[in-house]
């Protein structure tokens, strides 16, 4: 693989938490849009056109579609039973992964675009049994160049690294209009940097994850304790304390969570060390299997928004 550095060239590298793009562009995209036999095509056809874009602003020299091989993985549910249960529309024997609840029209799509993004030769990386989450954690901390990571999940705010130049493009519109999101954003928005989000976050907890965090701790109040203590090793320190100026009810709130706190730092916060598979993160200038990506586009009636991706690749 190629990373960081070659020769003396700089290569920024993008990360694409492809999921999370692939449903803005399903509820972004009507869905009249389908392909020669009427299946509908908008997940697809939405997702190459971002592409195209994010091509067309950023200009990475290396991209990769991050895949969740595993969207719930069981070592996460071990430690936290809620994680993302509600999410889940059928319960599997053990040892296999559950099934994501997915809009009907959506689910006959993936396979779709994992066939295109092959054909292209644009990377596209998963490990079993990890989120896309932890493939974009492991390859952002191997980068030695600049990191764009695009989701529209917040959890990946604590990748953000002004130092190291990571930063989180964060859909606001499509992807014609993002957030930028660095340490000083972090900072005026939340009162933390890229490192402390993972604390702020199981703090103030997450429904859309199944994430409890601590009752009446919102998201101000754990701001302010982040601040007045450092992290949360501090803050639980704080807790046995009792000089420590922590109000009855947060010391209480807090000592009462600490099986809680014991755990979520492991759930909240994406892996560094996915063991990932050998492949090529370049940026292609032309398909790598044209003819099958040909019949890809004769089936599927991906016309224009394919044309505009390779248009772009190729400029």
């Amino acid at each position: 693989m190629a990373w960081g550095i070659i020769g003396s060239v700089t290569r920024r590298l993008m990360l694409l938490d492809t999921a999370s793009l692939y449903f803005r562009a399903y509820f972004g995209v009507p869905d009249s849009v389908r392909a020669p036999d009427g299946t509908p095509v908008n997940a697809a056809r939405g997702l190459l056109d971002f592409i195209a874009r994010l091509v067309q602003d950023h200009r990475p020299d290396e991209l990769v579609a991050c895949w969740d091989n595993d969207w719930r993985p069981q070592w996460r549910v071990d430690l936290i039973p809620t994680y993302k249960a509600h999410r889940v529309a059928e319960e599997t024997p053990a040892g296999q992964t559950d099934e994501e609840e997915i809009p009907d029209t959506l689910s006959p799509q993936v396979p779709i675009i994992e066939d295109v993004l092959d054909a292209l030769g644009i990377a596209r990386v998963g490990v079993t049994p990890y989120e896309a989450d932890d493939v974009i954690g492991t390859l952002t901390a191997r980068a030695t160049g600049p990191v764009d990571i695009v989701t529209g999940d917040r959890d990946l705010y604590q990748l953000v690294d002004d130092a190291r130049q990571v930063r989180v493009l964060y859909p606001l519109k499509g992807v014609g209009t993002l957030q930028l999101t660095d340490e000083a954003w972090l900072r005026e928005k939340y009162g933390v940097d890229g490192a402390g989000y993972v604390d702020l976050a199981l703090l103030r907890g997450d429904p859309s994850d199944g994430l409890p965090g601590v009752p009446g701790i919102g998201e101000k109040t754990a701001a302010k304790l982040l601040d007045a203590y450092g992290d949360l090793a501090g803050m639980m320190a704080a807790v046995d304390d009792p000089k420590a100026k922590l109000t009855p009810s947060q010391r209480k709130r807090l000592d009462e969570a600490r099986d809680y706190v014991a755990v979520a730092p492991k759930v909240v916060r994406v892996a560094q060390d996915v063991p990932l598979p050998d492949f090529d993160p370049a940026l292609p200038r032309e398909p790598r299997d044209p003819a099958a990506l040909e019949a890809l586009a004769g089936q599927w009636g991906l016309g224009g928004a394919l044309q505009r991706l390779l248009t772009t690749l190729r400029a």
